[in-house]
């Protein structure tokens, strides 16, 4: 069964488990497919009423890309375990004769590849659920303003999630240049990122109170 067709309850007694996945690269999708589902709801509730008519075709779009971006981010979930468990069976491969470690270190090598782009593509996807979010708490109905919030917070700390689980595949990399790639595509990621967070925070809490 994929990871992602796991009741709630299965999924976080498998997070919680000693098996390796799901683990933090699992949980950084899920944050960031809950930011994107929130923003749909955002958009949901907003569509078909008459205070809203002028963002009305803006929040169809929304809705449309949230819902997409849902979609890939649990698809991510599931990414990001079979990775991780593709490294895992390389750093099992036998060692004792120079061949052998040879061959399992371009495994290693190799799967690390994957281990990478796994949460890298998964950071992508949530910093585009942080832009939805923003959208949808700017522009939404505002009795649902602070599921907008929640929505921005959720993707923001699935990308932060995601950049580290980057980040500790990223300094296993023989080949440090394109480690450097990696980091400089994650690093233009996160720009701006928290401050938008913090300010769509603000902007939702000042609505609260």
């Amino acid at each position: 069964m994929a990871v992602r067709d796991l009741s709630l309850d299965a999924f976080l007694a498998e997070l919680g488990s000693r098996a390796a996945t799901p683990g933090g690269g699992g949980a950084a999708a899920v944050l960031g497919a809950v930011g994107a589902a929130l923003s749909g709801m955002v958009a949901h509730l907003t569509i078909g009423k008459k205070k809203y008519a002028a963002v009305q075709a803006e929040m169809e779009s929304l809705l449309a890309r949230a819902d997409a971006l849902r979609v890939r981010l649990a698809e991510a979930i599931d990414a990001d375990a079979d990775a991780f468990d593709a490294l895992m069976r390389a750093y099992a491969l036998p060692k004792q004769s120079e061949q052998d470690a040879a061959a399992r270190d371009a495994a290693v090598q190799h799967a690390l590849g994957s281990a990478i782009a796994a949460p890298l593509g998964c950071a992508r996807l949530c910093r585009e659920a942080i832009d939805l979010a923003v959208q949808a708490s700017e522009k939404g109905n505002s009795s649902v303003v602070s599921d907008g919030g929640v929505a921005v917070l959720a993707a923001h700390a699935g990308l932060r999630s995601s950049a580290l689980n980057v980040l500790v595949n990223v300094k296993l990399l023989a080949d440090r240049s394109r480690a450097a790639g990696y980091v400089a595509e994650l690093d233009r990621m996160l720009e701006g990122a928290a401050a938008l967070t913090e300010t769509t925070y603000e902007a939702v809490r000042r609505q609260l109170v």
